[in-house]
């Protein structure tokens, strides 16, 4: 590890420990205001981020300020500013919207503070470090650039989205979860068996709801300087992403599609375009048979073999 390296990391670790000291005194008056834009959005709004390190001064390091303001760059615009570690065409931003900063849509302010923490997929704590890796190697697909150069804790990306991570983190509390975190989850009793969800019902949905952004090819469509994320094929999540579960998928559907008009769709709808959307094609990761190896697979996680590890829905 380079000289420069260490410092790094210790500027970020230094960051989330002045996220505590902080949070230690607003723990005892009062929890801060709820900084995200509202779920039920607008044409204004659907577009505005709270809180923006290029047009708002950051205080302390000028090293750190500029890794703070390239995590952010990285987490709206992925493949171009961390284009080593994505194998497709999905950034950060077209699923946690806002840059991270809009309510039932995976909302990532204030959450830096739970790291580390237990993570069933990896039966193991994982730092927050290891949540960006595993974003980079599944949402983004980054062993589908082969494995010459997988991301790691310590990568310059990696270290640059903890930065933003953590600089959203500043004044809330650690070691509890901010209110807006874990909201993207259908409830257990409105949950269909994965084998009784109608995907023939879900693609009409999709042909009615989702077309007009994401296209019919799931290739996302071109409006103005926006374009939604892939949805399927070489350029999209691969299948050992969250995403890529059944009920995970449909609950940041249910309260984050469509795009203008969140909510409007049913619990089983989300659940039936959540289906469709993961009967179609998509990048395989490669190491599938290492997850849930401390507990039992999950029944939405369809692209997992119950016996072997890994199979192909396809």
């Amino acid at each position: 590890m380079s000289g420069n390296t260490i410092v790094s990391v210790k500027r970020v670790f230094c960051t989330i420990a002045l996220v505590s000291v902080s949070a230690a005194g607003c723990s005892r008056s009062k929890t801060p205001p709820n900084p995200l834009i509202a779920a039920s959005t607008t044409m204004v709004t659907a577009w505005q981020i709270p809180q923006d390190p290029l047009k708002e001064p950051i205080a302390g390091d000028e090293k750190l300020a500029e890794q703070i303001k390239l995590g952010y760059r990285i987490f709206v615009d992925t493949p171009r500013e961390a284009a080593r570690f994505t194998g497709g065409k999905v950034s950060c931003a077209n699923c946690h919207l806002n840059a991270g900063q809009r309510e039932r849509a995976l909302p990532v302010v204030g959450v830096a503070g739970m790291f580390p923490e237990y993570n069933n997929r990896a039966a193991r704590l994982i730092s927050l470090a290891d949540r960006v890796v595993d974003c980079f190697m599944r949402s983004e697909n980054a062993t589908g650039r082969g494995e010459a150069d997988l991301p790691s804790p310590t990568s310059k990306e990696v270290l640059a989205v903890n930065a933003y991570l953590s600089w959203l983190a500043r004044g809330h509390s650690v070691g509890t979860n901010p209110p807006w975190r874990g909201r993207n989850a259908i409830v257990a009793d409105k949950l269909t068996p994965v084998g009784a969800i109608d995907l023939r019902a879900g693609q009409t949905i999709y042909e009615e709801r989702c077309v007009s952004c994401h296209g019919a090819d799931g290739q996302g469509v071109q409006i103005g300087d926006k374009k939604a994320g892939p949805l399927w094929g070489p350029d999209s999540w691969n299948d050992g992403a969250g995403a890529a579960r059944v009920y995970t998928l449909a609950g940041i559907i249910r309260y984050s599609m469509p795009y203008l008009n969140p909510g409007s769709l049913t619990d089983e709808e989300a659940q039936q375009v959540s289906a469709f959307i993961n009967s179609r094609p998509r990048p395989v990761y490669p190491y599938k048979s290492r997850d849930y190896s401390g507990s039992k697979i999950p029944a939405d996680a369809v692209y997992y073999n119950r016996t072997a590890g890994v199979t192909d829905t396809h």
